[in-house]
């Protein structure tokens, strides 16, 4: 199957191509290869970058990426065992791209190692700020302190844009809880549309 590279995703997007030999072709590595195709396509939605403010760079498209990732794996750990197996697929093949990725851009061997221990503590901590505020709904601040810190932590974004960015995470919460375990299982997910940032564009 052909597979998204976020290495072009985060350095220059809309380029696929198969992923090599990063894990054996089974049944199981192509659900974790469709999950992660859907995450990355929902990440490079342009309404994200455009009127909700995230910054178009690495940081940002990396940001978005680990956003729907822990989003995703949250909701494979509800469906028990078979969720959890598949969830660490997800995790191993992200970040095994994410080396890709980091080498494609020109990151050398000695230091490509490091990076991508960063990038792996990172998601471990936007996990744990994501999981804390969607068990707190009743307390809106937890989410919108979460958007800030991590989604716009290089910019000033209003408070506009960062309502609509904690209303989606919400919504796309909702969303996933809605889908039955043997769709996730199946490695099939949707995301909502760009339809539900449409307030961002004033429409």
């Amino acid at each position: 199957m052909e597979a998204i590279r976020p290495g072009c995703q985060l350095a220059t997007p809309g380029v696929t191509m198969k992923l090599a030999k990063l894990f054996s072709r089974s049944r199981f590595d192509d659900r974790a290869h469709d999950l992660y195709d859907t995450i990355v396509a929902q990440s490079r939605l342009p309404v994200f970058y455009g009127p909700i403010g995230v910054p178009d760079t690495v940081d940002g498209r990396f940001e978005m990426i680990v956003l729907h990732a822990a989003l995703v794996t949250r909701r494979l750990r509800a469906a028990g065992e078979p969720g959890r197996d598949l969830g660490q697929a997800l995790f191993d093949l992200m970040f095994a791209d994410m080396d890709r990725s980091l080498r494609q851009m020109g990151v050398g061997d000695l230091r490509v190692g490091p990076r991508v221990k960063t990038m792996v503590k990172a998601f471990y901590g936007r996990a744990a700020a994501y999981d804390l505020a969607l068990a707190r709904p009743d307390d809106r601040r937890i989410a919108a302190d979460a958007v800030r810190r991590n989604l716009f932590g290089t910019v000033a974004p209003d408070e506009r844009q960062v309502a609509l960015m904690t209303d989606y995470i919400g919504a796309t919460f909702a969303a996933l809880g809605e889908q039955s375990d043997d769709a996730l299982l199946a490695g099939r997910i949707s995301f909502p549309g760009p339809e539900r940032l449409d307030g961002a564009t004033g429409n």
